[in-house]
């Protein structure tokens, strides 16, 4: 069990899944810049979060912008949009004095990635819920602002083991508080800190390397 002042940012996850650095700048090292593709994904989730917070529709109700964490796995954050069935094979809410389905709904500007991080966080979000909840979730979805559609996540074995360890993970570099070297790929291209990370300079030479480098040259003149 972590305690509240362990617990690291659900939504640092993705960018961890997409790049060990890319999440070490933002959560250790608190660097941040904006480009096209940060900004329109903030536009996007502001659009979600300022919704009111519960819809009914018949038997579905709506929650949005949900606080959600987990002692378990140290980790803590918001779901963008739960959606709350009602049925008889739900669980029970005493709150709202019925049994419902549980379905968590993540959403993403642009289209579905090759990489599975956006699957990894929206089960990271089950998992809090999980633990809050005391249930089993065992789908949630996906949805893409560019394609304008939803894609179902079944939280499988193998997808519930990955993340976990990938949580774990995040907890062992936070703590050492090591920034892995960069490592020049496509991706990096689209990356909104393309410019604090240089990954060309920094691919081959680590910050302690470079110091030792300059100084020995200073030493030399």
């Amino acid at each position: 069990m972590y305690s509240e002042d362990e617990y690291l940012w659900l939504s640092g996850i993705q960018h961890f899944v997409f790049c060990r650095r890319q999440w070490a700048l933002i959560h250790i090292e608190q660097q941040w810049d904006e480009n096209y593709r940060t900004v329109d994904g903030h536009i996007m989730h502001e659009k979600v979060h300022h919704l009111l917070n519960h819809e009914k529709r018949g038997k579905l109700i709506i929650v949005h912008a949900m606080p959600v964490s987990s002692p378990k796995l140290g980790i803590s954050g918001e779901c963008d949009t739960i959606e709350l069935i009602k049925d008889e094979n739900g669980i029970a809410l005493p709150s709202l004095n019925d049994k419902y389905i549980i379905t968590p709904v993540e959403y993403k500007r642009g289209k579905p990635k090759e990489e599975d991080c956006d699957a990894v966080q929206l089960m990271a979000q089950a998992l809090c819920l999980e633990d809050m909840l005391c249930c089993d979730i065992l789908f949630g979805f996906l949805y893409y602002g560019e394609t304008r559609h939803r894609i179902k996540v079944d939280f499988n074995n193998a997808l519930r083991t990955k993340t976990e360890n990938i949580i774990k993970e995040m907890h062992d570099l936070y703590k050492k508080q090591y920034t892995p070297i960069a490592k020049k790929r496509k991706k990096c291209n689209a990356c909104s800190l393309k410019n604090i990370c240089l990954p060309i300079i920094c691919r081959s030479k680590t910050a302690s390397n470079y110091v030792k480098e300059t100084l020995a040259l200073g030493a030399e003149k």
